[in-house]
């Protein structure tokens, strides 16, 4: 597709705010893979290009939190191999499956997602009593699941490894917010090359996308290491709300 002046107007923005987002506490796609939906783009030029700025903005984060040692690199170590392998199977799984079935998912995805936010109430903590390898294995296991689910669509997979990483691995939130875009970002990268060599992603919408993904990344970085957590859950739990009457009222539209 050739992407117009309001393509951009819309996509390059709520990229920034997802950026942002998805730096702090994940859930970034949430955001940015509908701004693309939005702005008309196709569903599966949608998912690749949308890959290619999330990956971006992402290492910049992820460089970040390592300079300032908010990665548990023993326990990634193992993650980061898993992450690959599931995102790989995913975005083959992705490129062969339906554009409706890929807009169809957002709709069971969106209420786990925001029942996981609005549970998880102790983000916070400094973390629990566990294992050491029951950890490693446990962030593993996760990363493998959690890779698949990203490279087949992605949005909230951050937040995923956020909830499961502080959830059953234990995990203090500052430690699993660098460990967790280590491990999404390995993740990224994998469904990336998988994306680009099908020959899905807008180019030009990619790389003006990804600007803004790289500034909003590098800002949420920051609040990460202030403890800018707290404010994150209200804006994931909003984007939830309207981006399902979105689905819910284009699926009522189509059957009209």
């Amino acid at each position: 597709m050739q992407p117009t002046i309001y393509t951009f107007l819309i996509v390059c923005p709520l990229v920034f705010l997802a950026g942002f987002v998805d730096a702090v506490a994940g859930g970034g796609g949430l955001i940015s893979l509908p701004a693309y939906l939005l702005a008309g783009v196709p569903v599966h030029n949608a998912v690749a290009t949308n890959k290619l700025s999330s990956a971006t903005g992402t290492l910049i984060s992820t460089v970040r939190l390592c300079k300032n040692k908010f990665v548990d690199w023993i326990l990634v170590l193992p993650c980061i191999p898993m992450a690959l392998l599931g995102s790989s199977i995913g975005a083959h799984l992705a490129l062969i499956a339906s554009d409706k079935l890929l807009r169809y998912m957002l709709i069971p995805v969106l209420p786990v997602v925001a029942f996981y936010v609005l549970r998880k109430k102790n983000m916070d903590e400094k973390g629990g009593e566990i294992a050491r390898k029951k950890q490693i294995l446990l962030c593993a296991v996760c990363s493998l699941a959690v890779g698949c689910y990203d490279g087949f669509y992605g949005p909230g997979t951050g937040t995923f490894l956020l909830l499961l990483f502080t959830g059953l691995g234990k995990m203090s939130v500052a430690k699993a917010s660098g460990t967790m875009k280590v491990t999404n970002l390995s993740s990224n990268v994998a469904a990336l090359v998988v994306f680009l060599l099908s020959g899905k992603i807008v180019i030009m919408l990619g790389i003006a996308a990804s600007v803004f993904s790289i500034a909003g990344h590098y800002t949420g970085a920051g609040m990460v290491m202030k403890n800018g957590s707290r404010i994150i859950r209200p804006i994931i739990l909003i984007v939830l709300a309207l981006l399902f009457i979105k689905i819910i009222s284009g699926i009522k539209k189509r059957r009209i």
